[in-house]
């Protein structure tokens, strides 16, 4: 049995976020205030129906302000309870929630007529902080559609049930980095099959990039040490019951190197621990 709390920013997600799971058949209740999550544990536990089956609460900046500062003294008691507490935190930079709140003409929570919109959001990111702080997962939806939002949550969370959820993501540097990659790796070095006029309309998925990348030793080697490397580390996360863990490899346009790299690691990880998830942020 295991609760999952689902929080972030207005204007992120946190209402798709929950639908994807009541969907997998997720118990789920929005805009709990969390000081009656001690009380909900206990309720799981004791109703006969809900046993052996998660649950999903929604908290969000609707709580009382003066709520948030008990957030790791909250989760404390949910976790002496005996439940397993996983917390899902989702984020968007500030430019993509103005944009969204402007296209949805939905009030943000924290604004008002003397509070202007990117003043509450501004606030909320300091309100929401002890929860961000304590998180299992965190997800920045700033280049994720709705619909890659609903099967990220299904896919990711429907991994793990009982082991670490593992995603591999490719990106390029001159987007940005993605806030939230537990690792990072710079494949900015290798050879750019981008210089080859006859690759530039590929991608790191295609024949074409993928036999130009495989002749390059230095791509060989690059790979090797992430695999190496992750091959390690990775046992001694999940036994520190770590739930989720993201690996991004960026290049400079986050089309073809960086792509050959996720495939490949995803591929071969897949081989090894059963499915996991592989995700190019800048391929349609």
């Amino acid at each position: 049995m295991k609760l999952i709390v689902v929080s972030g920013l207005s204007g992120s997600g946190k209402t798709i976020a929950l639908q994807a799971l009541e969907d997998m058949g997720i118990y789920c209740i929005d805009n709990l205030p969390f000081k009656l999550l001690p009380s909900l544990a206990t309720h799981m536990q004791n109703a006969v129906r809900l046993q052996e089956k998660d649950a999903a609460v929604g908290i969000d900046a609707r709580n009382l302000a003066d709520d948030f500062e008990a957030f790791p003294e909250i989760l404390a008691q949910v976790r002496a309870q005996g439940i397993k507490c996983e917390i899902i935190f989702l984020t968007a930079d500030d430019n993509t929630l103005l944009k969204r709140f402007s296209e949805t003409r939905r009030k943000h929570p924290l604004s008002s007529a003397s509070v202007p919109l990117n003043e509450a959001i501004k606030a909320e990111r300091a309100l929401l902080a002890p929860v961000a702080s304590d998180t299992d997962w965190h997800l920045d939806t700033s280049h994720t559609t709705v619909h890659q939002l609903r099967a990220l949550v299904r896919e990711r969370l429907g991994h793990s049930k009982d082991r670490l959820s593992l995603l591999f993501l490719s990106f390029g540097y001159k987007h940005g980095l993605p806030p939230d990659a537990d690792f990072v790796f710079d494949a900015r070095c290798l050879p750019n099959p981008y210089w080859e006029p006859r690759l530039r309309p590929y991608t790191g998925r295609d024949p074409e990039v993928v036999a130009f990348l495989e002749q390059q030793p230095a791509v060989i080697r690059m790979y090797d040490s992430i695999r190496a490397y992750l091959e390690e580390w990775i046992p001694g996360f999940e036994a520190e019951n770590r739930s989720y863990m993201t690996v991004a490899v960026g290049c400079t346009g986050g089309y073809h190197r960086s792509v050959y790299l996720v495939e490949r690691l995803a591929r071969h990880f897949s081989e090894q621990r059963g499915p996991v998830l592989a995700r190019h942020r800048e391929l349609p």
